[in-house]
């Protein structure tokens, strides 16, 4: 149908009928690939120049142990298959009908090469090899699992993954370097970036949100590093974060009703935490009438709201113009008429950009930071600043954090991978030339269990009155925060 020359076409390459195939017996193609056999990368990046949504093979059953005899095997076919098709013509079909097609023309070259090979191992070799050329290639497997949290690719032959808050090896692997790198090229260029010796990091996304960073050679010595921060396909709760034990009810009331009124939150917490995750749970309670604007180096969010327009940073070209910054995007916000500004994380001098927008009517605006506690989240916003050049006094620098934060929710990975809410903590003010915070809401540990699993409960610290108390009355949730409060202190 494209590329290929059907069963007559097969026949031939195989011998006249009723003789013996012929000793080396690939199928002969009346129409070939613009692009060189030898140029293989290439020619699947032109297959992924316009990729499709990531949609998942089916991959219910369980995979056979692979072998070296199997990937010989399949480089072998992929090889046949790529002399065989037009990929010019193969990207014009869409993404269900191309996989039948590639399909045929596997099965006729594993009969005509006289492969020794099972149903099932057949059955895998054709999800694998549709995968390569018009998925993401063996990522396709680990994508579809939704217990996977990362993903981390070192060099072809190696990949390791994240299940339940601990690293493993997975069986996983690319057929060379060439392949992985064609596969990033793949990923990155569909959020408009690019990867290559020229450009060699880069950071994106894939539909989903899944975030991905790329370190390709000469940076990478031993072959392109990927990583894959997947995101869930069912979207967390709060609710579902209280079964999970990362927070209990009533410390999920306690974040519901920060959200609800509009409070300056910061997120803080380490590489793993789950801080995106908790910044999408807070979104939830931003009221469906207010206009929210999301400043991210990768777009990861997933607000609900239908009010929401979503920014994303840009990195300069080849010729190092053309750079969009956090800070131009938060700037360029500021004049958009925003009621709330998320930035997915902050970083660099940005930080000053968005107290500031917090300082000037832009209630309940969020961000995530990367810090071990609430005290030194302070700090480092402190350095962030300092790091912008500005020359303010730290004093007024303080002053200006203070009047700008009123919570901020420390998120900590525990050394048994556990994801828990640590501490709640309230921003009170400046008591000389320092900024004093109190905890509504801590974890304390008490041990492990016999498994190593961390033993601890959230404890209330006996707090009458938060200082955002007006806040929560002015938004009709005064008793329900007294409320709160109260059970909060029996469990203590």
């Amino acid at each position: 149908m494209f590329g290929r020359r059907g069963n007559e076409g097969f026949g031939k390459s195989g011998g006249p009928a009723g003789h013996p195939p012929q000793a080396a017996p690939t199928p002969a193609p009346v129409e070939r690939a613009a692009a060189p056999v030898a140029a293989e990368p290439v020619r699947e990046a032109a297959v992924a120049s316009a990729p499709p949504p990531h949609q998942p093979s089916p991959i219910a059953r369980k995979k056979m142990p692979r072998t070296e005899d199997y990937y010989d095997t399949k480089s072998q076919v992929f090889s046949a298959l790529i002399d065989t098709i037009d990929l010019s013509q193969l990207a014009k079909l869409d993404t269900e009908s191309a996989r039948e097609e590639i399909r045929d023309i596997v099965n006729d070259i594993i009969t005509i090469k006289n492969f020794a090979m099972s149903i099932s191992e057949q059955e895998e070799l054709l999800d694998d090899i549709c995968n390569d050329v018009l998925g993401y290639g063996p990522l396709e497997p680990l994508l579809a699992r939704d217990d996977i949290a990362d993903i981390m690719v070192n060099g072809a032959g190696r990949t390791y993954i994240e299940v339940g808050g601990k690293v493993q090896e997975s069986e996983i692997r690319f057929r060379d370097n060439a392949q992985l790198l064609s596969i990033c090229q793949r990923i990155v260029s569909q959020v408009g970036r690019r990867v290559d010796e020229s450009s060699p990091i880069c950071d994106a996304r894939l539909p989903d949100g899944s975030r991905v960073n790329v370190i390709a050679p000469p940076l990478a010595i031993d072959g392109t590093a990927l990583t894959i921060r997947k995101f869930k396909k069912d979207k967390l709760t709060l609710d579902q974060l209280v079964k999970f034990g990362s927070i209990t009810p009533e410390g999920s009331t306690l974040l519901q009703i920060i959200g609800r009124v509009r409070c300056n939150l910061v997120i803080s917490g380490g590489t793993g935490s789950g801080k995106t995750t908790l910044l999408n749970c807070m979104t939830r309670y931003i009221d469906a009438d207010e206009r929210v604007i999301t400043c991210e180096d990768s777009a990861e969010l997933q607000l609900q709201q239908p009010h929401v327009v979503r920014l994303e940073t840009r990195p300069p070209n080849i010729e190092g113009e053309g750079e969009i910054t956090m800070r131009d995007l938060i700037k360029n916000c500021l004049r958009m008429r925003p009621e709330r500004i998320i930035v997915g994380e902050v970083r660099g001098p940005e930080v000053f950009d968005l107290l500031q927008a917090m300082n000037t009517g832009h209630d309940g605006s969020m961000g995530t930071i990367h810090a071990n506690s609430p005290r030194e989240c302070l700090s480092r916003m402190e350095s962030m600043i300092a790091m912008g050049g500005y020359t303010l006094p730290a004093k007024t620098v303080r002053e200006i954090i203070a009047g700008s934060i009123d919570v901020i929710i420390q998120a900590s990975r525990l050394r048994d991978g556990s994801r828990r809410i640590t501490h709640i903590t309230e921003v009170v003010g400046m008591e000389g030339d320092v900024i004093v915070t109190q905890d509504l809401m801590r974890f304390e540990m008490e041990g492990e269990d016999a498994n190593g699993r961390i033993i601890g409960r959230h404890v209330g610290t006996g707090i009458g009155k938060p200082n955002f108390w007006d806040r929560a009355r002015y938004f009709n949730e005064e008793r329900r925060l007294a409320s709160t409060l109260d059970m909060m202190e029996k469990v203590a």
